[in-house]
């Protein structure tokens, strides 16, 4: 069994409007904080089942004031909107760098499908 990839720097980037996270096997990700903002992994925005999911719409400008540490297995972000309950594991910044342009562009699509937009404030 392999261990896990391990973060080697987490680095808040542009004010807070984007988060850098590099790995021990080399791989680096820039994520901006608008996508960890509507990809939280918090019950507030994940639900407790897919169909609770929301898609959260106006957070275009949004940025990071803090990254705390959470045991050795993760961070929460502090977002300049008041959200702060996601818990972000290595595996879950691991996945979503992996996988942030698809990410992004199903965001998009999810906004447009409800009648949100990345500039107004709503969720459905």
């Amino acid at each position: 069994m392999t261990a896990e990839p391990w973060p080697t720097e987490i680095r808040l980037l542009d004010d807070g409007r984007a988060l850098r996270v590099a790995f021990d096997d080399g791989e680096a990700f820039t994520l901006s904080a608008e996508l960890l903002r509507v990809r939280s992994p918090s019950a507030e925005v994940q639900g407790h089942s897919p169909a609770d999911q929301k898609t959260v719409g106006g957070k275009r400008n949004v940025a990071i004031m803090t990254v705390a540490p959470v045991g050795n297995y993760a961070v929460r972000l502090d977002f300049d909107d008041m959200h702060r309950t996601g818990i972000y594991t290595w595996r879950y910044l691991r996945k979503l760098g992996e996988t942030a342009e698809q990410s992004f562009v199903a965001y998009l699509e999810e906004l447009k499908a409800k009648g949100l937009d990345r500039d107004r404030p709503g969720e459905k």
